[in-house]
């Protein structure tokens, strides 16, 4: 019997832990996978995005029945373990109403300031290095980011010079890393291989090594691996969850806890969601709205390989980001999107996304010259895009929209960079995060446990309860209302920590 059981150790849930731990609560983490291991394939291409060896060989189902092995992580940190540490905070316009070129993005029931304080809590835990102030669109904050930003390496500060020639702002990317993880290490160390990667060095800001390890220097809380929690059972009211059945090495098990905290991540909290139906529930736990598994999220999401003159002997380029098209600017009635740097492609990843060289050059020479960017665009909850489980499997029904203004952002970053002269070829990357940017790739996942304040048409209140039962509470991406056009770790963190602070005061004290 435990006080707190917590499902999924990712952003969300390793989060919780840490913030719970000083609470005197038998605390239980159940983590479906492993740690990762240490060795030297964590930082080998080939291994990692042509033979996705760190990726989970479950298949999943596409809304046309086809099936696909999607890029997703189950090891201890989970996805964050492989992110690339870009830990922004979401605009304050971005929990309001917001049109598209593809129809409207919702108001949150909460607003930006509810989440200032713990977005700046967030990242000082997670070692986020930045300068606060260069982004145009980032909310103010009289404090300045814990770290001082990485520098430009200087092929990167040539590109970033270009782009401010040409009359846009590119601006220092908060990258959450530690440089001193080790007292005891000594060697030097340079950031490469590190976006989709796991880092070995244990220097990347993930969930892991920023919440998880401190969470489990206390005596009262447990971390149990390789176990696959199962469906969750109520008492005979259906007002709680009494048991948490779980597989662990192949035997059943079941758990029990006075409170369960959800965060397997929004596609998967989801399914389990679905899965655990009973007869008080024959739409799925916590489903009374028919919500679960709707508005699906990931972002529109491009990487694009721009070829530059001279050749790019960077380590380590993701350290700038642009957002002059976040808002409707620059002659466009609507947003855009974000664009920021990617890490340093190598032969290995571009000959896996594209079977034919760029005319003149070799797989080999494109890595050389490569520049790598990122860029993503909102898209918009909508109920058809779903996550639903057929006989045990999980499917992704996904059609996406809000594609035109993710089209004008290519458009205005290619006329950018041919306006220096120095870029000759541009290829898009078909795979990333070991797969293709469409539904095999969730990093971004969001939105399948909206939250609201009428119970009829979302899933979690504004502390990330679930409006059907007493003790459940769902902490991942799923809360998200609309995805904005950032990454979305620091806000998933950063209502982890909301919420614990909730259970601390409100509910574990009664």
């Amino acid at each position: 019997m435990y006080d707190i059981i917590i499902i999924g150790s990712g952003a969300g849930g390793a989060t919780m832990a840490y913030r719970l731990a000083d609470s005197g609560k038998k605390i239980l983490i159940v983590e479906r996978g492993d740690y990762v291991p240490i060795e030297k394939e964590n930082w080998d291409s080939v291994e990692v995005f042509q033979k996705n060896r760190y990726t989970t060989t479950d298949l999943w189902l596409d809304k046309h029945n086809k099936p696909f092995r999607p890029g997703m992580h189950y090891n201890v940190g989970g996805n964050t373990k492989f992110y690339g540490a870009a830990l922004f905070r979401l605009r304050e316009e971005d929990f309001k109403e917001i049109h598209h070129y593809g129809g409207t993005s919702p108001a949150w029931p909460i607003q930006y300031q509810d989440l200032k304080d713990y977005y700046l809590e967030s990242e000082k835990l997670f070692h986020v290095h930045g300068k606060r102030g260069s982004d145009p669109t980032e909310p103010f904050d009289s404090e300045p980011y814990p770290n001082p930003p990485l520098p430009h390496e200087p092929r990167i500060q040539e590109v970033v010079d270009e782009l401010v020639d040409y009359g846009w702002q590119p601006f220092e990317l908060p990258i959450g890393v530690n440089f001193k993880p080790h007292e005891t290490a000594n060697a030097p160390y340079t950031l490469d291989r590190f976006d989709g990667f796991p880092d070995a060095a244990e220097r990347k800001g993930d969930a892991h090594l920023c919440s998880l390890a401190k969470a489990l220097e206390h005596p009262n809380v447990e971390l149990m691996v390789n176990t696959k929690v199962l469906r969750l059972n109520t008492n005979e009211e259906g007002t709680k969850i009494a048991e948490i059945v779980v597989q662990q090495n192949g035997e059943t098990k079941t758990l029990t806890s006075d409170l369960v905290i959800l965060s397997a991540g929004a596609i998967n909290s989801a399914a389990l969601l679905l899965e655990s139906k009973s007869e008080k529930f024959p739409n799925g736990l916590a489903n009374s709205s028919d919500q679960v598994g709707r508005n699906y999220m990931f972002h529109q999401n491009s990487a694009l390989v721009a070829l530059y003159t001279e050749p790019n002997h960077t380590k380590f380029g993701k350290t700038f980001g642009i957002n002059d098209f976040y808002h409707a600017n620059k002659g466009y009635e609507f947003p855009l999107g974000h664009i920021q740097m990617l890490g340093k492609s190598d032969e290995h990843q571009i000959k896996a996304d594209s079977p034919i060289a760029a005319p003149g050059f070799t797989f080999e020479l494109m890595a050389e010259h490569a520049v790598d960017f990122w860029l993503t665009s909102e898209d918009l909850p909508d109920p058809d895009n779903r996550v639903t489980v057929e006989n045990g499997q999980i499917k992704i029904s996904y059609t996406s929209n809000n594609q035109q203004g993710h089209e004008f952002l290519k458009e205005e970053l290619i006329k950018a960079l041919k306006a220096s002269g120095k870029f000759k070829s541009f290829l898009f990357k078909g795979i990333y995060f070991s797969k293709g940017m469409d539904i095999a790739s969730p990093a971004h996942q969001n939105g399948t446990t909206k939250m609201g304040l009428d119970p009829k048409t979302s899933v979690v209140d504004t502390n990330c309860k679930a409006h059907d039962l007493d003790n459940l509470y769902i902490v991942d991406g799923g809360f998200f209302v609309s995805s904005g056009a950032v990454n979305p770790a620091l806000t998933i963190i950063a209502m982890a920590l909301r919420v614990g602070d909730h259970l601390k005061t409100n509910v574990l004290t009664l």
